[in-house]
């Protein structure tokens, strides 16, 4: 079974970000830190939020072409709070953190990584950190979607995946 988890997350909207012209990293990675030369987005979970969709969080069945066999679904809505923080060296400036803003928003306002949709994004003000000698403005997404595991119809329990909703 594959396990969905905050790790995960990070990196698919890293990804996104990447694809779409927005050099973003996970936050809190395993390897050490790199000097950019641009602004980063630094791509962290901030929250996760949950509730029941379904009676006691079934959703229904679906017939899977591949087994020819039936498979239970089982999930909830999320809501995550997921921090998308700016960073940019001295070289770069306040200008270079609003470019890379800019890109982020545009990149989110159509579109998303496969399974969630934007709710709200806002950010801080742009900040000179001494310490650091970056520039920084905190920027937060809210989206919406739904984890859900597939089940066999003896009720084993096959994956755990996340998939947004579509607005009408």
């Amino acid at each position: 079974m594959r396990r969905l988890d905050f790790q995960t997350v990070r990196e698919r909207m890293a990804e996104f970000l990447n694809r779409n012209g927005v050099e973003a990293v996970c936050a809190y990675p395993d390897s050490g830190r790199t000097r950019r030369d641009g602004a980063v987005a630094a791509v962290s979970v901030r929250a996760c939020q949950g509730g029941p969709e379904g009676f006691r969080d079934y959703l229904g069945e679906r017939y899977d072409e591949a087994t020819g066999q039936w498979q239970e679904l089982y999930g909830r809505r999320i809501t995550l709070t997921l921090g998308l923080d700016l960073y940019a060296p001295q070289g770069c400036g306040a200008a270079g953190i609003q470019a890379a803003y800019d890109r982020l928003a545009e990149a989110l306002q159509w579109d998303g990584p496969t399974g969630l949709v934007l709710q709200e994004l806002s950010c801080g003000e742009t900040e000179f950190d001494r310490e650091a000698g970056l520039f920084h403005r905190p920027v937060t997404a809210v989206c919406r979607g739904f984890l859900y595991a597939v089940a066999s119809e003896g009720g084993t329990f096959l994956d755990f995946i996340v998939r947004g909703e579509v607005e009408v």
